[in-house]
């Protein structure tokens, strides 16, 4: 698989994400409190808002605009996941932050 960096751990604080152009997709970059990564879609599919913008739970982002939540996992919608948005693989290589370019399965 192909990856993309992004930016630099430095760059994304803990807690935080940050929407990237990956490929021909924008995706939310998101650095957890436990020090770990987790990509997907950046927009959400009820309005399309920036889920890079939303509130960080633990493992789920909350849409800034209507509150849906998603896991950051797998992208599920947390009420309904039968609904559900891309995620991407992220590693770090030394202190870059890269995103697969093709979604997990």
């Amino acid at each position: 698989m192909e990856f993309e960096t992004v930016a630099t751990v430095a760059e994304l604080p803990p807690g935080t994400g940050r929407a990237f152009v990956v490929g021909d997709q924008m995706i939310a970059v998101f650095h957890l409190a436990d020090g770990q990564f987790r990509a997907i879609d950046d927009a959400c599919p009820h309005q399309g808002a920036s889920l890079a913008e939303g509130h960080v739970d633990e493992e789920t982002v909350a849409c800034p605009w209507h509150g849906w939540r998603f896991r950051l996992c797998n992208g599920a919608w947390a009420d309904n996941p039968r609904l559900k948005v891309n995620a991407y693989p992220v590693r770090v290589a030394g202190d870059q932050i890269q995103v697969g370019l093709e979604p997990i399965a």
